[in-house]
């Protein structure tokens, strides 16, 4: 079953992934998503390029989906010094060759960090082409409303009235500490 939101757009979204020899005796390869291939067509894991120990595959192709409900968090990326979009990788067991899949493509950071915060994924932040940035943009300038700000006012209540304390009333003890003194107790 699909569902459609209203006024939601999407992009097919390619990603690329880096596979590099690894630093470190415990892990043979580094993997990381390295670019997006915005309108790009289908594909699986297809070697785009091999330098060395060095390659690059075209991993998939997922729709980048814009919703109206996330408008603000595409407004909150744009305006960082170097706007990006983020790919999640998530580890697929059995498979040594190739031992990621390509979960998600996301223009929210929001979502990006509820990933990070997982600890499950790999999340990469890649920076954002300029055609996707301006499909983005024109998304963000039709859908986006800036909340007025509303200043709250304090309430009337008087405050000099003299109050008994956050104790349990029906409790009678001189000993009880949750419950300050009252004024013809006196305590020694």
């Amino acid at each position: 079953m699909k569902f459609e939101y209203p006024g939601s757009q999407s992009l097919p979204l390619g990603v690329v992934v880096r596979r590099a020899p690894g630093v470190t005796r415990w892990a043979k390869h580094a993997w990381k998503a390295s670019a997006v291939l915005p309108g790009a067509g289908p594909a699986d894991w297809k070697v785009l390029r091999s330098d060395g120990d060095v390659t690059e595959f075209h991993a998939a192709t997922l729709p980048l989906t814009l919703y109206v409900s996330d408008v603000e968090a595409y407004a909150h990326e744009l305006q960082a010094r170097e706007p990006s979009v983020y790919v999640v990788l998530r580890p697929v067991s059995g498979n040594k060759d190739i031992p990621w899949t390509v979960a998600l493509v996301t223009a929210s950071p929001y979502e990006a960090q509820d990933y990070c915060d997982s600890a499950e994924e790999q999340v990469e932040k890649i920076p954002m082409p300029d055609g996707l940035g301006a499909w983005i943009t024109e998304f963000v300038d039709k859908h986006y409303e800036e909340e007025v700000f509303v200043k709250r006012r304090r309430d009337k209540a008087r405050v000099d009235r003299s109050q008994d304390g956050i104790g349990d009333p029906r409790i009678r003890q001189t000993a009880d500490v949750y419950r300050a003194p009252r004024r013809n107790e006196v305590l020694n």
